[in-house]
């Protein structure tokens, strides 16, 4: 079963690549403790989807998400030298963290795994977004197969700018 709204997220132990060398092994609960983030996960680095329109989205309005106060981290079932190699390639901006999950611990414990096997993935995360506010998932927004909608960094801003107004959100 997938993690719920309510719940807190699961401890376990990723790597957090931040900038062009930095790699270091951290515990989901201290990552998370005291933050608001709105953590993305994508099937792959490198695939189409992911680097043409995902990471990308959240790249382009890395600083509106700030503005609220909010952390952006990128979660994907890739080794960190991948995550590296794909933060570089695409720009990120200091301050949004790629999270490496290489053996889907993470993803398995959140509930948000498929299997790509039928494309030679292996295991690897489901297409989804979360808003958590001190390691306690408030949102969560999963897409369906092959979708690329409620995941978006538009979709996620909209989410918030509803929750900080009391608005109700835009279906999706």
């Amino acid at each position: 079963m997938s993690i719920q709204i309510g719940q807190p997220l699961p401890d376990v132990e990723v790597a957090v690549i931040e900038g062009a060398s930095e790699i270091r092994r951290v515990r989901t609960a201290s990552l998370f403790a005291g933050h608001r983030v709105v953590l993305f996960a994508v099937p792959g680095a490198f695939t189409p989807t992911c680097s043409d329109r995902h990471l990308p989205g959240y790249v382009k309005h890395f600083r509106d998400f700030r503005e609220h106060g909010v952390e952006v981290m990128c979660l994907a079932v890739n080794d960190a030298y991948v995550m590296q190699a794909w933060a570089i390639a695409q720009q990120v901006p200091a301050g949004l963290k790629m999270l490496a999950d290489g053996n889907a611990g993470f993803t398995r414990a959140l509930g948000l795994e498929f299997d790509g096997s039928a494309y030679g993935m292996g295991l690897r995360a489901r297409r989804f977004a979360l808003y958590a506010e001190d390691g306690v998932v408030r949102q969560l927004h999963v897409e369906a197969p092959g979708e690329f909608r409620v995941s978006t960094a538009e979709s996620m801003l909209q989410a918030l700018q509803a929750r900080e107004t009391g608005a109700p959100a835009a279906a999706g």
